[in-house]
């Protein structure tokens, strides 16, 4: 699975994580103090596994992240259907 992040200090990056349930909050240990991106979007591939986990850093709205996602068109490069998660 991929992680992709949205806005920050880390924006437009992506790492690779472990396959299975991605965290709500990246990182999932509490940052050190840091403000923690939150799960805003996941790709599902036709099998239903995970492509791809789309974090936004905690000041980015929704709206917003929903377009830059758009624009950067990840559904289409993962070859993955976009499900909308509601980020805590």
């Amino acid at each position: 699975m991929r992680a992709l992040f949205v806005g920050g200090v880390v924006d437009n990056s992506e790492m690779d994580m472990d396959d299975g349930e991605p965290p709500v909050h990246y990182p999932p240990d509490g940052g050190g103090g840091h403000s923690r991106y939150r799960l805003h979007q996941l790709g599902l591939r036709a099998d239903g596994s995970t492509a791809y986990a789309v974090y936004a850093a905690p000041d980015v709205a929704g709206d917003e992240v929903e377009r830059i996602c758009g624009e950067r068109d990840y559904a289409r490069r993962f070859e993955a259907a976009t499900v909308r998660e509601a980020a805590s």
